[in-house]
């Protein structure tokens, strides 16, 4: 096979790996201080956030992305991989736009006073911020009333956010 060729099939392998991934539970727990006052989502292993995914790519592109070794940053403990230099410079100069809100946990589960991770592939954005959600089931319910979800997981973060690491 040629080597444009398996760069065209390498989002479908790279989307299947993901999903294999998931089932056999590769995608370790994730948590490590990264934030002044939150816990970001990072693999304990690699120091990745978000898995390797893209931040930007969520935004600029609609879609989750992985990023790429060669396009890393370090920001607060945390390796973050974008899929090219603009998406790095981007949240480079603003990070607090891209980064995901309520530390990457799962604003449905948040507003049930719980702390549940958000899984990168089940995401939304919604007023200009990203939100990562545990399963399409908490996204879907998320997107029938984000308002008051928001609301409700931004009431409650403070408590639940102090929770994080017991």
């Amino acid at each position: 096979m040629t080597a444009a060729r398996q760069q065209r099939k390498r989002p479908f392998f790279m989307s299947l790996a993901v999903f294999i991934a998931l089932g056999a539970g590769i995608f370790p727990p994730q948590s490590t201080k990264a934030a002044t006052d939150s816990e970001l989502t990072v693999n304990p292993d690699t120091g990745l956030a978000i898995s390797g995914f893209d931040p930007v790519a969520y935004f600029t592109d609609g879609k989750a992305q992985f990023g790429r070794p060669e396009f890393e940053l370090n920001k607060e403990g945390a390796v973050w991989r974008f899929s090219n230099e603009g998406n790095r410079g981007a949240f480079e100069q603003h990070p607090e736009v891209y980064t995901p809100r309520f530390a990457g946990y799962d604003p449905v589960a948040i507003g049930r006073d719980r702390s549940v991770r958000g899984h990168p592939l089940f995401w939304a954005v919604i007023s200009q911020r990203l939100y990562l959600f545990y399963s399409e089931k908490t996204r879907l319910a998320f997107l029938a009333d984000p308002g008051r979800i928001i609301a409700t997981a931004e009431r409650k973060w403070p408590d639940v956010s102090r929770t994080l690491g017991d």
